[in-house]
């Protein structure tokens, strides 16, 4: 399961999920075309796409898209928590408190929400790994994202307790990516700030979807089968640690 499946990392990560042999549920909120794209380049690479409509910060929708994918599956094996947006900057002395609670719900309460309702179905196959998408802004900061940042360290707390809660047979790691060009980028940054980070990024530019979409495929896999509680930086250089 992938959820906000119809765009950017999303969808790259659904399509190379099935490219690494699995069925996957597409969730997605509003990028329907996005996650009709996905199905189509799933099902021609001979695997199953499963459309999953919902909005995550809703428990009872939540729970319903975890459930139908089970259902029509017969199992659940990966969870990417993909889902999240800062939805808009502001300033935190101008945040309102609507804003607030919003970016916590859709970064941090929607994936609590659907680890909670998968890990009954991940615990039924005897193994399972649960992947969450954190943010290079966790090191940075950023200016007038202040939930943003906020939301993403509660999840990587997240990561942390569950990684030592759910083991040994279900794994929990994180990503962290810097960059990436996507439509998130598109919409938050201006093409002279993109250009600026290139500037600043080690490898000299930023990064794409794909790239990401192949670390998660690595953490979904056997060949991460030590790796629990894990955050894996995947920003170019851009911020050495």
């Amino acid at each position: 399961m992938v959820t906000g499946g119809g765009t950017g990392i999303g969808r790259a990560a659904a399509v190379a999920l099935a490219r690494a042999g699995a069925d996957v549920g597409i969730h997605f909120r509003r990028s329907e075309a996005g996650a009709e794209s996905a199905r189509r380049e799933i099902e021609a690479l001979g695997r199953r796409g499963l459309f999953l409509h919902g909005d995550l910060t809703v428990e009872s929708e939540a729970n319903s898209v975890v459930d139908r994918l089970a259902e029509a599956f017969g199992r659940l094996d990966i969870v990417f928590n993909n889902a999240g947006t800062p939805v808009r900057h502001a300033k935190i002395e101008q945040c309102p408190t609507e804003l607030w609670r919003q970016v916590l719900d859709v970064n941090v309460t929607s994936a609590f929400f659907v680890t909670r309702r998968a890990i009954p179905h991940l615990r039924a196959g005897g193994h399972g790994s649960i992947i969450n998408n954190l943010s290079l802004s966790l090191q940075t900061g950023g200016q007038g994202a202040g939930p943003y940042v906020a939301a993403k360290g509660a999840l990587q707390g997240l990561t942390r307790s569950l990684a030592r809660e759910l083991a040994p047979h279900i794994r929990v790691n994180a990503i962290m990516p810097g960059v990436i060009e996507t439509p998130h980028h598109e919409q938050f940054s201006t093409p002279e700030k993109l250009a600026e980070y290139r500037k600043q990024t080690a490898m000299g530019r930023n990064g794409q979807a794909v790239e990401v979409a192949e670390a998660v495929v690595f953490l979904a896999s056997d060949a991460a089968s030590f790796m629990t509680g894990a955050l894996l930086d995947i920003n170019g250089g851009r911020y050495l640690r």
